[in-house]
């Protein structure tokens, strides 16, 4: 069973179709790519699965519950997490202080000690935060603000986890940096990842499967090799960005 089915999703604002009959299988243990122009419904998908918005039509079912319009808190508490496009941190709290107001709302107690230290400090440490874990988020710059919310994410241990475009903003080697991250995360707390992300480089070489929107619709699915030579896709959206990261692996 899958551990999210996205069941024909649609949502409207008003008379305007923002998302049209969107149907995606998520797997355990994968990371999944969601890929488009600007305006194509990508982040709308995000609020649509965390209960910010309720679809017009169709279903969520997440570890065999059905979701579907369930106030975000509640999804939350099931075990879904993410961070947005715009950073939402608590900009006057600490480091430390954004990472606990998260977990602490969920897990009421301490958790159990992890090479001496609690899931908070090791989260600190693995994201390269304890530099900082005193510092007022909105002093951080850019590139530590987009760990940090990652941090922040996954303090609530989810299941799920929406990053909603986490390079964005970032130097190649935060790039890097940030992707290395993201495995880690993916294998050693065992979340599965979905991921809106303009940085076709990171996509391609960090997602096992893709899924490519354009107003609203899906145009395309499939592994990152598929998407890359999906001529729709080409046309529709990568473009000459394809073209680089081709002469990028082939050396020309």
């Amino acid at each position: 069973m899958a551990l999210a089915s996205i069941q024909s999703l649609t949502h409207y604002f008003g008379g305007l179709r923002a998302v049209a009959n969107f149907s995606l299988e998520i797997e355990k243990g994968y990371i999944y790519g969601l890929i488009g122009p600007n305006g194509a419904g990508k982040t709308t998908m995000f609020n649509l699965i965390t209960g910010r918005y309720v679809p017009s039509e169709g279903k969520i079912i997440f570890d065999g519950t059905d979701i579907t319009g369930m106030a975000p808190h509640n999804i939350a508490a099931k075990g879904i997490a993410r961070t947005f496009q715009n950073l939402k941190l608590f900009s006057r709290l600490t480091v430390r202080e954004n990472i606990e107001v998260s977990h602490y709302n969920l897990f009421k107690k301490e958790p159990g000690e992890r090479k001496g230290a609690s899931f908070v400090d090791y989260l600190i440490e693995k994201t390269n935060l304890a530099k900082y874990e005193h510092s007022k988020s909105g002093d951080l710059p850019y590139g530590l603000q987009r760990r940090l919310e990652i941090a922040r994410a996954v303090s609530i241990r989810p299941k799920l986890l929406l990053l909603d475009e986490p390079a964005a903003g970032m130097n190649p080697s935060e790039v890097d940096n940030l992707r290395d991250l993201i495995k880690s995360i993916l294998d050693e707390f065992e979340i599965t990842i979905l991921l809106i992300e303009h940085q076709m480089r990171m996509v391609m070489n960090l997602c096992h499967k893709v899924t490519v929107m354009s107003f609203g619709e899906i145009i395309a699915q499939g592994n990152p090799e598929e998407i890359r030579n999906n001529k729709s896709v080409v046309e529709a959206y990568l473009g000459k960005e394809v073209t680089r990261i081709r002469g990028e692996r082939t050396g020309s």
